[in-house]
């Protein structure tokens, strides 16, 4: 199936050869060894918050429901689900051959991504300042390493954004570029199910 991306032109997006496997997708294979290996880790850190989640390991210092705030977190839910709901528009763009709908998508998603990560450093920083830093307690550990792993997920997905604008700019949508647009969609739908599995987690079961 051809996808025009500008007049008089025409790239095979979705093509399938002879084992029925289109040539976009069999690139992705790589790319969901990387999202199952990605998925441990953060397997590994609910895992680890589950068994420091208790005031023996708080040492003295705060328990979940005096660092975890649900409202902020719920603003902070709004925020990254927008930012998915931005690069899918930006996505349903790209279906469309619109190269200003994929670049439009593409900055929307960006902003939201950057409002979500100011609210997420307030918070940390917050904690540091009234001497409540990683190194308080177990329990502040695994909180400051889950919370932080997902931040830097996503400070690289905003900088991978960036990378891609350039490309569709320059290249248009070429094999290679579609291919990188669609596992950035990949990652970026990742790093918002997971931050909504911590905000369930964390945030409200913690936070009440």
């Amino acid at each position: 199936m051809a996808t025009k991306i500008a007049a008089g032109a025409e790239t095979l997006l979705w093509h399938h050869g002879a084992e029925g496997h289109d040539t976009i997708s069999a690139r992705t294979l790589g790319f969901w060894l990387y999202m199952m290996s990605d998925a441990l880790i953060f397997a590994s850190l609910f895992a680890a918050y589950g068994v420091l989640d208790n005031p023996f390991n708080a040492a003295g210092g705060p328990i979940a429901q005096q660092v975890v705030h649900p409202l902020e977190g719920f603003w902070q839910t709004i925020a990254v689900l927008g930012s998915v709901l931005a690069y899918s528009l930006a996505t349903v763009a790209l279906k469309n051959g619109s190269k200003i709908g994929v670049v439009h998508g593409i900055l929307g998603a960006i902003v939201l991504a950057v409002v979500f990560l100011g609210f997420e450093a307030h918070d940390l920083l917050g904690l540091i300042a009234q001497g409540d830093g990683p190194q308080r307690s177990g329990f502040l550990s695994v909180f400051f390493m889950m919370i932080a792993s997902h931040g830097l997920h996503m400070v690289f997905g905003i900088l991978w954004m960036l990378v891609m604008l350039v490309q569709v700019a320059r290249s248009g949508f070429t094999g290679d570029v579609v291919a990188r647009l669609l596992n950035l969609r990949l990652f970026w739908q990742f790093q918002a199910s997971v931050w909504v599995c911590v905000y369930v987690y964390v945030y409200l079961l913690g936070g009440f």
